[in-house]
């Protein structure tokens, strides 16, 4: 398995593994960024913090629970769980362990005008 990076508008990531079963990435989101609020329709994905303090919004409008999760925390994303990761406190680096449907994204808001 050969990693690859994407440069995203909100930081990068980096996908070193990727197979039938499974994929892991590492997200790097920078100071003030945020990825797009979201949901998967078959995706399930488990996040750890690497590095920093992560804001996770839950839910949309006005049914929104925020989590902050510091280094060595934490998140599982079950499929349909609308959910933003934000960088609200700073660079944010955070591993993610997921089934493989990486293209599973069902964007309802995005900073970036993403579809």
């Amino acid at each position: 398995i050969v990693s690859r990076r994407i440069n995203k508008p909100w930081g990068s990531e980096l996908i070193w593994a990727e197979t039938k079963n499974y994929a892991g990435k590492i997200l790097t989101i920078k100071s003030g960024h945020k990825l797009s609020r979201q949901y998967h329709v078959k995706k399930e994905e488990t996040i750890f913090v690497l590095y920093g303090i992560l804001l996770i919004e839950e839910g949309k409008d006005e049914n929104i629970i925020k989590h902050t999760l510091r280094k060595g925390e934490t998140f599982h994303v079950k499929p349909g769980l609308v959910h933003r990761f934000c960088a609200d406190f700073g660079d944010v680096d955070i591993i993610e362990v997921s089934t493989p449907e990486l293209d599973d994204v069902v964007r309802i808001e995005d900073e970036y005008d993403r579809k």
